[in-house]
């Protein structure tokens, strides 16, 4: 439960930036405190810059922290970059030589929050009540007052059940102007600790999107809240709470923080506002005209367009058939690919969807800004939704999820296959060698024989550090990913649809990107 401080009381303000520990610290568009941030602050916080820059530091280590080991649990070790850490000093020399970057960002944060904080408790001195919930935060911006009353339940009550077979993950967002999005990261950050939530939750001027799991109770009360809640009553409905099995062991801890998009297509909502979408449809409307697209498929030119906003690996386990789906890495190069393939989408009628659909309002308003297509629609709530009614429709295969599941399964379709032997496969885990990290599709035939890397020069590389565990273990980008065009070209491609209105075990083989193209990796020499 946050409390507020003022500047002078030293031993509350270490409590008060320990509320803040959860704040992204990937975060690369925080203001710098070097520069104009320092400038803004008043001269009390800005005699606290380096009590912040020191807190950052010792947030960012302890975020770090592992258990020794079982017969030893009081112990910790620090795992960062794939390295274990087993003495504060070399942790500490670590954090200061190869992140000071997020250490920067963090104390920005820290700051930033602090001097909100500061601020606002010398309105709150003169008040000993609470003020019933109103519109006007301004009137009382103390977080703990919006907190949901939790006596009545016991820890163990709050808790229970949150693994992965009796918990919840909420997925969700809501696009709304926010004037103090860091009062509102304030109030999510105490919200979910209090209720033992862990996962992820964005924060901008422009609204919020969060990913959070834990126990049923926790995520009932958490919806409850947030529909009561003045700044979001009218805004949302239960509906838009995509709910999953799961719980916050999906999540390896809380992050909350603010950030100038909620989801990051890297173009500020200033120039492309979610204000300006495509039109929704619901989950049985969007079938329809799936339906109907599909039917289309033997003619010559078709004016439809279906296109998945998600990244490659995404759709790559699941998708909708005859799709168009960009092979690009991020959603930020989504803006790239439709400017280099605008004309693909001259005079077409396009159906977007995304996983939740929170890409689509972004994505729909950047190409109806491009003035090129005939009409623009997006899946309402996304894939989540239309699974919910549609588990053996026109989607084939899993939902890729961003947390530690990797995918969800609604039906038993395989669309994806083994990156080495080519059997059908859809599991991802993540490449063995640690500078690496990316997803790989490695059936348990190959990973029995020891291919578990991304590609051959992954797998070669892992094994010469293993005969060197000295050499750099930091993360670098694999050869595999490096030669991936960045923003790939459609237009040479002749665009095909299915033959086929009917679902097939094989789409993708046609049209201009409906799925990755067959191309397996060579199996690297037995050693």
């Amino acid at each position: 439960m946050p409390s507020f401080t003022s500047p002078d009381q030293g031993d509350d303000l270490e409590a008060c930036v320990l509320r803040f520990s959860d704040l992204d610290l990937k975060d690369t568009r925080l203001i710098n405190p070097s520069s104009s941030l320092k400038a803004e602050l008043d001269v009390s916080t800005k005699k606290k810059y380096p009590y912040a820059k020191k807190k950052a530091f010792a947030l960012f280590v302890k975020t770090k922290e592992v258990p020794a080991c079982p017969l030893e649990c009081k112990e910790k070790w620090w795992r960062c970059c794939q390295q274990l850490f087993r003495d504060r000093i070399s942790i500490h020399r670590h954090v200061a030589t190869q992140h000071a970057d997020e250490i920067c960002h963090q104390t920005a944060s820290v700051l930033q929050q602090l001097a909100v904080t500061l601020n606002t408790s010398k309105s709150l001195k003169s008040e000993d009540n609470r003020i019933p919930l109103q519109e006007d935060f301004s009137c009382n911006p103390d977080v703990s007052v919006w907190l949901p009353d939790i006596s009545c339940f016991s820890h163990d009550e709050l808790i229970s059940g949150q693994g992965s077979d009796g918990g919840e993950v909420l997925l969700y967002y809501c696009y709304r102007d926010l004037e103090d999005p860091h009062w509102v990261c304030a109030w999510q950050t105490a919200l979910c600790q209090l209720l033992s939530l862990t996962g992820k939750v964005r924060i901008a001027t422009e609204g919020i999107n969060g990913t959070v799991g834990g126990s049923k109770l926790a995520t009932r009360l958490y919806v409850e809240v947030m529909l009561s809640c003045p700044l979001f009553k009218d805004y949302m409905c239960k509906d838009d709470f995509k709910t999953s099995k799961g719980g916050a062991c999906c999540f390896p801890e809380l992050r909350v923080g603010v950030f100038e998009e909620i989801v990051p297509m890297g173009i500020s909502p200033n120039k492309i506002s979610y204000k300006k979408p495509g039109i929704h449809l619901s989950p049985g409307e969007f079938h329809k005209e799936v339906e109907k697209f599909l039917s289309q498929a033997n003619e010559e030119q078709s004016d439809t367009i279906l296109l998945d906003c998600r990244n490659f690996y995404e759709s790559k386990i699941g998708r909708f058939q005859g799709c168009l789906a960009p092979d690009i890495r991020k959603f930020s190069y989504f803006p790239s690919y439709i400017d280099k393939n605008l004309e693909l989408f001259q005079g077409k009628k396009v159906l977007m969807y995304c996983t939740g659909g929170i890409r689509c309002e972004r994505g729909s308003a950047y190409l109806k800004a491009k003035g090129v297509c005939q009409e623009v629609f997006q899946l309402k709530g996304g894939i989540h939704k239309y699974l919910e009614e549609f588990p053996d429709g026109f989607y084939k295969g899993k939902l890729f999820v961003f947390d530690e599941r990797y995918a969800l399964s609604y039906n038993s379709d395989t669309v994806s296959e083994c990156s080495y032997c080519g059997a059908p496969w859809d599991q991802y885990k993540l490449c063995s060698t640690p500078q690496c990290r990316q997803l790989i599709l490695t059936c348990p035939a190959c990973q029995k024989q020891g291919f578990t890397a991304c590609c051959v020069t992954c797998q070669d590389k892992g094994r010469r550090l293993a005969l060197s565990p000295t050499q750099n273990s930091f993360k670098e980008e694999c050869e595999c990913t490096a030669r991936r065009p960045r923003i790939p070209n459609e237009l040479p491609r002749q665009v095909r649809l299915p033959v086929s209105p009917k679902p097939r075990p094989d789409i993708g083989e046609d049209g201009p990107r409906i799925c990755e193209q067959k191309q397996h990796f060579p199996r690297p020499a037995q050693s």
